[in-house]
């Protein structure tokens, strides 16, 4: 037994070093458990539904039912109030529209698929964008509500035209109506103006005024918050009269001649920020009575991403991918389109006093509406496809004489409609005098041109040469 005790001495030496430790180091972490478990834990940040949150809140709740909503109302007013054929909704109706064999090009008329489809789908967008969402996370949701809608909001087949129109155009117009909606309101202003920039910001972009409702910030004056957008917006209102004739052939239209109105809105610059979505947009409105209707144009471009080429004191080059959205009416011919271009603008500091603007540009038209003399699936327009091209120049003397002029040219075949294609083909030009930094005089001759030429029929060609001379108004905010 002394034998065997004193060959396991040390190993009994060395246990009864070992085990107090293990077990004391045993205790201490059941006690550091305990402590840990005592601690109460925090609870999970419940969103609210009403109520101001955090800038980067996300409310998935809210977000879903505002854009149920977008599709509850247009689908209640034409059951219920104006009795709608297209809102006679069924089970069998639906059935046939779940299945992809069931898609065909629809022949809504041109106001309807252009502008009432991509803004329906810009509802769609901001639901989510003024909700906490990024441009890219709210994108998807003008995607789902335009099939929502073409399969269970309407009992017509589901059609190409107004999935792409509702999507791409209401990614465009709702990201562009969000970001001004924002920039109108000034939560330091009070009283009747501030009451107007509300309403103001309401109509720009219907959902985002109703989460500022919901939210208690309608008319509530307080600092604006860090996060509130800084960039500048340029706008420039012109008011004067036009001159303009509608020719069809070779043969010599009407002059006509009458008030217009145009408003030019310039969100940021193309040089500043250019990798953020829609950090650079510009805006052109142009309005009269006596063409063929009240708006007779509406052109919509925003950034996606830049890269800069070349800059130094006196050369910038820059490149930007944009997403534009273009609405045209007037007596020679009405167009519609959705397209994507690689724009190079480059700026020459050609002197101290002189500055010359270039811009170049092409990309696919995902789509275009273009008028079709001859009628084709009861519409009297075609749905085309192609690209489009762009280049221009602009020339600023001392910021008081300033000229340009600007080219857009597109070529597009017909997916649906006669067998046919178009050259289109728009030169706009400008000179303008400043008499101050807000007071201008602008002369602006320009020239549509729109060429169809038919496998089957034959071609037409539409021309729309015009004069403008205004007085504008510019400011900055």
């Amino acid at each position: 037994m002394k034998f065997l005790l004193s060959r396991l001495r040390p190993f009994i030496i060395v246990a009864g070093l070992i085990l107090p430790g293990v077990a004391f180091s045993q205790t201490a972490q059941d006690a550091q458990k305990l402590l840990v478990d005592s601690v109460p834990k925090p609870a999970k940040k419940h969103t609210p539904f009403f109520g101001p949150v955090p800038p980067d809140t996300k409310r998935f709740g809210r977000a879903a039912a505002e854009w149920g909503l977008a599709q509850v109302i247009p689908f209640s007013y034409g059951k219920f109030i104006a009795h709608a054929p297209y809102s006679n909704v069924t089970g069998a109706t639906i059935w046939r529209n779940l299945n992809p064999g069931s898609w065909q090009w629809d022949k809504d008329i041109f106001r309807t698929n252009q502008f009432g489809h991509p803004y329906q789908g810009s509802l769609y967008f901001s639901a989510f964008r003024s909700n906490g969402y990024s441009f890219w996370q709210s994108a998807p949701a003008s995607v789902a509500g335009s099939y929502f809608w073409e399969t269970f909001g309407e009992n017509e087949r589901p059609s190409p035209n107004d999935f792409i129109n509702t999507s791409f155009g209401g990614v465009v117009l709702g990201e562009m109506s969000y970001r001004l909606s924002n920039k109108i309101v000034n939560n330091r202003h009070s009283g009747f103006g501030r009451q107007m920039e509300e309403v103001a910001a309401f109509l720009a972009n219907p959902m985002n005024g109703l989460n500022r409702l919901l939210d208690g910030k309608w008319g509530k004056v307080y600092g604006n918050p860090k996060d509130r957008d800084s960039t500048q917006v340029s706008a420039e209102f012109d008011l004067g009269v036009r001159r303009f004739s509608s020719i069809t052939g070779n043969g010599s239209g009407k002059g006509k001649t009458g008030l217009f109105g145009r408003a030019k809105l310039m969100y940021g610059s193309r040089y500043k920020d250019y990798k953020t979505p829609f950090s650079n947009i510009f805006i052109n409105v142009e309005l009269g009575q006596d063409d063929s209707s009240m708006v007779n144009l509406l052109s919509v471009y925003g950034s996606l991403a830049g890269w800069e080429i070349e800059s130094n004191r006196d050369l910038k080059h820059l490149v930007i991918l944009s997403a534009n959205y273009d609405y045209i009416s007037n007596e020679a011919f009405f167009y519609g389109a959705q397209s994507v271009k690689a724009n190079l603008y480059s700026t020459f500091d050609l002197s101290k006093k002189i500055t010359l603007n270039t811009n170049i540009g092409t990309g696919p038209i995902l789509l275009a509406a273009v008028p079709n003399t001859y009628m084709a699936r009861g519409r009297n327009y075609d749905y085309t496809s192609g690209f489009g091209i762009n280049g221009g120049a602009g020339l600023n003397i001392m910021d008081r004489l300033f000229a340009s002029i600007d080219y857009r040219g597109g070529w597009l075949y017909t997916v649906n409609g006669n067998k046919s294609h178009y050259f289109l083909h728009t030169v706009t030009s400008e000179f303008r005098y400043a008499f101050s930094k807000k007071i201008s005089l602008a002369a602006e001759p320009g020239y549509f041109f729109l060429r169809g030429k038919y496998d089957d029929h034959p071609d037409v060609n539409k021309r729309y040469p015009y004069l403008r001379v205004s007085t504008r108004y510019a400011v900055d905010f």
